[in-house]
Order: C-alpha cells, then structure tokens, then sequence
C-alpha cells in the first residue's frame, strides 16, 4: 500500500486500504496486479488519467511524421529526365522522407524487365551515400519499386571524428 505522497503503508487488507482512500476523498488504483501481494496506491485518478492523456499528447506533437514520396520512371526515361528525378529523391530524403521508386511497364515492354532493373540499380548506386534502400527492386505486376529511406548517424559520427581531430589520445582529457 502505497500513499498520495508516495510514503508506503505496508500491507493491509483491502477493506482498510479502501476506507483509508475515502477518509482523503481520493480513489485506491491497483498499480501492479502481478506482484505478490499486490501493490495498490491512493491517488486522484480522474487527475491522474488527465495527466496520462497530456503525456501522450506532448509526445504525440514531438513526433516526426515520415512520409514515402513516390517518384516514376519509364524503362525509356531520357537522360534528363532520370536526373530531374533524382534530384527530387535527393530532395526527399533531405527532407527526411522516404522515397520510393518505381519503374513502370507497358505491353511489350514486360518482357525487359532487365531494363528496368538496370535503370533501379543504377539509381541505387548513385544514391548510396545519402540513402539506405528499405527495398530491393521487386517487380509488382507491371511495377518495379525499390524504397530508399536517408542515411542515419551522420552528425553522431561526424561529432566523434570532431572530438578525435581534438583529443588524438582517446578519451583521455587533460585538464
């Protein structure tokens, strides 16, 4: 038994715990059913539900919202035309969204997938230091995608190599 304070009580039966809860005007919340015996605590539980819901909504506001943006190709995209686009998946990934890429194929065109493929990997390649590709190229019906999220750690690694053109020692400071 635990009390509005936070000072505990002891064990002691139930019918005590809850006129002791009544005698401060506060509710008796079982707060871990599992223990042996059972912790139970006094407290306000419409203020603490309230406090529960603000909680979730600040961490809710602090929250990234990640979203894929979707960039089309065509097995006979022209030069510029692949340039254009991957500026825009740069763009993206800049911004801290993901990006998928898809290529799409018409009639006869599915019997060159390998086109297509070539056309992903290419990209993929010439992506590989902002991006982690989330999926490999994988035909879909008449679609090839392949997704790209951006790199993670590049400031956490850039501050230890900061913090190593400081102190080449190691972690050893002098003061």
């Amino acid at each position: 038994m635990i009390d509005a304070e936070g000072k505990q009580l002891g064990v002691m039966q139930p019918r005590d715990a809850i006129k002791l809860a009544e005698e401060h005007s506060l509710d008796l919340v079982e707060v871990a059913p599992q223990a042996n015996p059972p912790v139970c605590r006094i407290m306000d539980y419409g203020k603490y539900q309230y406090q529960m819901s603000k909680r979730a909504q600040e961490a809710k506001r602090h929250q990234k919202n990640v979203q894929v943006k979707e960039v089309k190709f065509r097995p006979r995209t022209d030069e510029h035309d692949y340039q254009f686009k991957k500026n825009n998946i740069l763009r993206f990934l800049s911004e801290g969204n993901k990006a998928k890429a898809t290529v799409m194929f018409r009639g006869r065109e599915m019997a060159h997938t390998e086109i297509g493929r070539r056309l992903l990997e290419r990209l993929i390649e010439e992506l590989k230091e902002m991006a982690d590709i989330e999926k490999e190229p994988r035909l879909e019906g008449y679609n090839m995608s392949s997704v790209f999220m951006p790199k993670k750690a590049r400031s956490a690694v850039k501050g230890e190599r900061s913090s190593e053109a400081k102190n080449p020692q190691g972690s050893q400071e002098t003061v």
